[in-house]
């Protein structure tokens, strides 16, 4: 067989995704595995959205679509953006795309060059470091650490930032920790973009309507209106409407960006499925009391979870504002071993030991760019998330 591409060596596999699969194969050998590794919602897709696909269906709506997203939907995104975030977005400054993940790809493919740098918060997204690498970028990594909330702090954001920065990526509600900025806390990281207008700042908005506590979310562009035309305002459906599985993400920035970003798309895979931006229409401009009701669902699982993971021997929970993750430390329980042997030097050890011995998949923190944590999903019903905590507690009981 001919010889793979040497960039592979540079790219990781997703930790989540590895951690699915060793989840699946205990189940296939009869273990009940509890997987709170995924960043998935448990909840069905609206049945509104659902309809409307049917619609579009039957109606033809099934041959290839406007690359950039449908008028429809590029409507509804444009009318998302103002009604929720006070954004005026012109239908040449927005694009569909196949999920956040390929908005996002695009537009570090349109814009990084070699060697340029792309500053990201940590703990972050697992593919955002990654896809920076493929146009040649430079991950440059900006710890928040858990005494900040796990917020980006404004003079840590400052020396990061470089001749060579091109972008700054920002995502709160945060993946994995859940953490969300104030108004006040985003117009400080603001007022140091303003300092630097060489650089481009992306916004992954996708768990926007993921927030507690009466937490009011905004977004940098709506903060900051000066920084407007150099910010890039992604957001999508797949969170807040459970429709993970429908591939629809969208986004709204400088014109010259949008057109780049869909060149790149044209590339590559070219427009998203008309039947899903019917259900995302649908989504976007139908009843939203849902995303409330659920919402308020997550925060009652977010409660249940840090209570009983800071009852757990080792474990220190922060209890996050938004999204539907909990990044616990584990600090109390490096150095230890495991009821069956195994030795807990690293958050990957115990992420391991506890999905081998207590059959619950998680993801070490190490895999988020900060260690010793592990990254929990609460999006599993409360019967579920408590039978986990359950054996999480007995597991750390366990270690010696």
């Amino acid at each position: 067989m001919p010889a793979l591409a040497d960039r592979l060596n540079e790219f990781k596999v997703s930790a989540s995704v590895i951690m699915g699969v060793k989840a699946r194969e205990l189940a296939a050998q009869g273990i009940k595995v509890i997987s709170l590794n995924a960043g998935e919602p448990d909840f069905p897709t609206p049945d509104h959205a659902i309809d409307a696909a049917h619609q579009a269906a039957l109606r033809g709506d099934t041959k290839y679509p406007p690359q950039d997203g449908t008028p429809a939907l590029k409507a509804a995104v444009q009318r998302k953006f103002k009604r929720d975030n006070n954004l005026d977005y012109a239908m040449d400054e927005i694009i569909i795309g196949n999920g956040g993940k390929q908005i996002i790809f695009n537009a570090l493919m349109a814009s990084v060059n070699p060697g340029e740098e792309v500053v990201i918060p940590a703990p972050y997204w697992i593919s955002y470091a990654e896809m920076a690498k493929v146009p040649g970028g430079v991950p440059v990594l900006v710890t928040c650490p858990q005494n900040n909330g796990f917020k980006l702090r404004p003079e840590d954001l400052e020396a990061a930032i470089t001749p060579k920065t091109k972008w700054v990526m920002l995502n709160f509600p945060n993946n994995p920790t859940g953490a969300a900025c104030s108004r006040a806390e985003m117009q400080a990281i603001a007022d140091v973009l303003l300092r630097h207008p060489h650089v481009f700042i992306m916004t992954d908005d996708m768990y926007e309507h993921l927030i507690y506590d009466g937490f009011e979310f905004c977004t940098i562009a709506e903060v900051e209106p000066r920084l407007k035309d150099r910010v890039l305002t992604v957001n999508g459906v797949s969170k807040t409407y459970a429709m993970t599985g429908w591939r629809v993400g969208f986004c709204g920035g400088p014109k010259a960006l949008i057109k780049g970003m869909n060149n790149m798309q044209g590339q590559v895979t070219s427009g998203v499925s008309g039947i899903s931006q019917a259900a995302a229409v649908a989504a976007l401009d139908g009843p939203q009391e849902l995303v409330r009701e659920r919402a308020a669902e997550y925060r009652a699982r977010r409660d249940l979870v840090v209570e009983m993971l800071n009852a757990a021997p080792g474990i220190a929970c922060h209890k996050p504002e938004g999204a539907f993750y909990v990044f616990p430390s584990i600090a109390g329980c490096i150095g230890k071993t495991s009821k069956g042997g195994r030795k807990i030097a690293t958050d990957t050890d115990f992420a391991l030991a506890l999905l081998e011995e207590n059959h619950v998949a998680v993801v070490q923190g190490s895999a988020y760019g900060m260690s010793p944590y592990i990254r929990i999903s609460y999006a599993a019903d409360t019967a579920t998330l408590t039978d986990a905590c359950t054996r999480i507690q007995e597991f750390c009981r366990a270690l010696t």
